[in-house]
């Protein structure tokens, strides 16, 4: 079952969210018109389509492994084998009323790990 779910959370966030972004990025039109798109856009934008195609691929792999990183952090917070700033409360995760036993974040790790080997 935890293992069911980290491979979930990668699909969900992290694949689905990259097609998001590069379609984003790729469609997106600029206006000059500041109603039209705001000021992160542009300038996102503009730094996106400045870069050589290579580069933007580079891009998305610095994204990808930003959400990694940042759903290993989480999971790691909800196992207890990382701890919050200034706060005490010990998050505990069931899934489907079973406790996860403090195993997502290395399921999701392993998870990554597999993906990386098969590509």
């Amino acid at each position: 079952m935890n293992e069911d779910f980290v491979k979930s959370l990668y699909k969900s966030i992290v694949q689905e969210n990259l097609k998001l972004y590069k379609s984003l990025y790729e469609t997106t039109n600029v206006s000059n018109n500041t109603d039209d798109t705001d000021d992160y856009w542009r300038k996102a934008l503009g730094l996106y389509n400045s870069l050589e195609e290579e580069n933007k691929g580079v891009l998305f792999k610095i994204i990808e492994q930003t959400m990694i990183d940042t759903i290993s952090n989480m999971l790691g917070i909800i196992d207890g084998s990382s701890t919050l700033i200034d706060c005490s409360i010990e998050p505990k995760l069931l899934l489907d009323s079973i406790d996860t036993k403090g195993e997502l974040q290395d399921y999701f790790l392993e998870y990554i790990e597999e993906k990386i080997l098969k590509r």
